[in-house]
């Protein structure tokens, strides 16, 4: 008997001394999530923004109209990724998505699906300017040809 309640005495201890352990440790990672910022700006806020991260290397300017529409003129510094490329969303999914983009096409419906699609790849902040370059150029705002 007395061994009996000795082995309990000790089988409880064991799993109280476990449980106490293994709640600390939970406590010690932290989850940290970030949230996503995907927003529709006009001309004129994207080139604030554009001015404000002029020497930002991981500010990025994407132009998803055709090579021939970008070759037209586009936005300084802008790259060119295709909408209409067979391989267009793997272009997306393997560029760094912790960094800042802005978005734009033509009038603004290239860009839209874009941003949406760019939300669901988990990139962390997005910008898309509102109407596209045609509403860049309406502001007066200039372009490289």
């Amino acid at each position: 008997m007395r061994r009996s309640i000795m082995l309990l005495t000790l089988s409880v201890s064991l799993i109280i001394g476990v449980v106490l352990v293994g709640g600390c440790t939970g406590n010690e990672t932290q989850t940290v999530t970030e949230t996503q910022i995907i927003e529709v700006v006009t001309p004129q806020e994207a080139f604030n923004m554009i001015e404000s991260n002029r020497n930002n290397p991981d500010f990025v300017i994407i132009d998803i109209r055709t090579p021939e529409e970008f070759t037209e003129g586009y936005i300084e510094g802008a790259i060119n990724i295709d909408y209409y490329s067979a391989t267009f969303e793997d272009e997306l999914d393997s560029i760094d998505k912790n960094k800042m983009y802005l978005i734009y096409c033509e009038w603004g419906n290239r860009s839209g699906a874009t941003l949406a699609t760019m939300e669901g790849l988990k990139f962390m902040e997005v910008y898309d300017i509102k109407s596209g370059i045609e509403a860049w150029l309406t502001e007066g705002l200039p372009v490289v040809k």
